[in-house]
């Protein structure tokens, strides 16, 4: 499953990396990027809650307790699906103009836009059909997970990027990457036939890698049409606050997108969805390497002890998992924003964005504490789904969301064209600010206190490691800056971005010494006990 996982974002990355080259980073890139990322999104806000909360749950107690191992009820969840997921696609193709509108700016509407607009809306009607097998592949997916098989659907995204990466390939090789006087400009229908088209393949891959593990696993899909009677009405009221949750996520982050697209519409300086999202997936890095490994190791823990009512056995270790998590996830985030100008240049200054790779680095440089909050907040929620508290998980969803939203609305409205997507990224930071206050004072009082005393003694030791270490680093920065003459801003970037990352956490591992900040040291002391049996071996 890890190696899986890692070999998905690498892929994902490159996919990334080649999709910047080609479309660059301003309107013309923001055209394809938000059109295809609709379908996700469209996919998440209308049936990734039922599927996930409600269908998946039902579907483990059927394969436990049915007497055919779950057979029928996975024949009539199959089924329903393919019903719904097919219908909600074809309406979607149909009103694909009326989609885009909700998430291109007003100003895709004059007759100056009207090219754009048409291929932002070609984009959907290719597009769009990922709906139905995004939707697919959750549920096949967790029909093999149900029956041991996790595997596969770890595995499966690898396709998709492969296939995006080979389209991509095959786009540079037959147009080029954008010229810089059609920054703006919109795409060919030959263009949008590969790009559109590529993309919906790779989720059809993605989807029917899965297929023939089902039949490995035992399961044997056919119709069945007898939905009456099957518990779902129950199921569907308990989960009702998790599926309110992902509904007020999507709605929020719906509002995000339309907003960044008006950075991009606005001017050719502008910034937009694709510097927005390319900078999240960069910052992403750390919270699915170490933060989702970390609370996946923990949560049946946390689940047993909220089981038995230990809330002090609940609080220690939610704490203790905290602390360590920000040992990683603070001197990283502090790499990005002294190497950032290098992170940008290594990453995106390719092809059509060889001379805008810059505008990414206020993003980065934003995003980075802004995860540090995120991570607190989303600690905070694996203590709440431990006690099963999804309705106040719901409420504080709708806190952050409602911050997020007004305090992007503000900032984008006040910000030049160029400060679209720092100004999400600020809005962002508040509102995960927001949420980790609420979610941690909310559930400290829940289960009798977190231990904050002793975080914050460890929060503020950390800051002055950090903090001292980043000094010295971006001295360094600025000593290479002046100095190193290597002949390529590129090499110079490769050079730049290890050796700023090696001391940057060489020196904050050697003040947690001096500070006696027992979890970094502990992590340390762990990670050099594995490597040095492995290098006897």
């Amino acid at each position: 499953m890890a190696a899986g996982t890692i070999v998905s974002r690498l892929s994902g990355y490159v996919r990334g990396i080649l999709l910047v080259a080609a479309l660059g980073t301003k309107l013309h890139a923001d055209i394809f990027a938000i059109a295809n990322t609709i379908p996700n999104m469209v996919y998440i806000l209308l049936a990734g809650g039922i599927f996930n909360a409600v269908l998946v749950p039902q579907l483990v107690r059927a394969l436990k307790n049915d007497e055919d191992g779950g057979a029928a009820y996975v024949n009539r969840i199959v089924t329903l699906a393919v019903l719904f997921l097919g219908t909600v696609t074809v309406l979607l193709v149909v009103a694909a103009p009326w989609v885009m509108s909700i998430y291109l700016d007003d100003r895709f509407n004059g007759p100056e836009l009207a090219a754009q607009r048409d291929s932002a809306v070609a984009f959907a009607r290719y597009c769009l059909p990922q709906v139905f097998f995004y939707g697919m592949f959750v549920l096949v997916g967790q029909i093999l997970n149900s029956r041991g098989r996790f595997g596969p659907m770890m595995w499966a995204p690898i396709a998709n990027n492969v296939i995006s990466v080979a389209v991509l390939a095959v786009y540079l090789l037959v147009f080029g990457p954008v010229a810089p006087d059609a920054l703006s400009s919109a795409f060919s229908p030959h263009q949008e036939l590969l790009l559109g088209l590529g993309s919906t393949l790779g989720i059809v891959a993605q989807f029917a890698i899965l297929v023939p593990y089902l039949r490995k696993a035992g399961v044997s899909i056919r119709p069945r049409f007898d939905f009456v009677g099957t518990g779902l009405g129950h199921t569907f009221k308990l989960a009702s606050w998790t599926i309110a949750f992902v509904v007020v996520n999507q709605a929020a982050y719906t509002v995000v997108v339309r907003l960044a697209s008006s950075g991009t519409v606005a001017g050719d300086d502008g910034t937009g969805y694709t510097v927005y999202s390319n900078a999240l997936l960069i910052m992403m890095v750390p919270h699915s390497v170490v933060t989702v490994s970390l609370t996946t190791a923990i949560l049946p823990r946390l689940s047993a002890a909220a089981a038995d009512s230990e809330l002090g056995s609940l609080a220690s270790t939610l704490s203790a998992t905290l602390r360590t998590t920000l040992s990683f996830i603070v001197p990283a985030a502090a790499i990005v924003v002294v190497a950032a100008p290098s992170l940008a240049n290594v990453i995106w200054a390719y092809g059509a964005a060889r001379d805008d790779y810059e505008s990414f680095i206020p993003t980065l440089v934003l995003f980075a504490p802004a995860i540090v909050l995120f991570t607190v907040h989303y600690m905070m929620l694996r203590g709440f789904y431990a006690l099963e508290q999804t309705r106040r998980v719901f409420w504080i969803q709708c806190v952050i969301a409602v911050v997020n939203v007004s305090v992007a609305l503000l900032l984008v409205h006040a910000a030049t064209a160029e400060n679209t997507a720092p100004a999400l990224v600020v809005a962002y930071g508040v509102a995960y600010g927001a949420g980790a206050l609420v979610s941690y004072s909310v559930l400290s009082r829940t289960v009798g206190g977190l231990g904050t005393a002793r975080t914050l003694a460890f929060g503020v030791r950390l800051l002055v490691a950090v903090g001292i270490a980043s000094g010295i680093a971006w001295g360094l920065r600025l000593l290479l800056e002046e100095h190193l003459a290597l002949g390529s801003a590129k090499l110079e970037a490769i050079v730049t971005l290890p050796l700023l990352a090696a001391v940057l956490g060489g020196l904050v591992v050697l003040l947690a010494r001096l500070l006696r900040i027992t979890e970094v040291n502990e992590v340390v002391d762990a990670v050099v006990s594995r490597v040095r049996p492995a290098r006897r071996r």
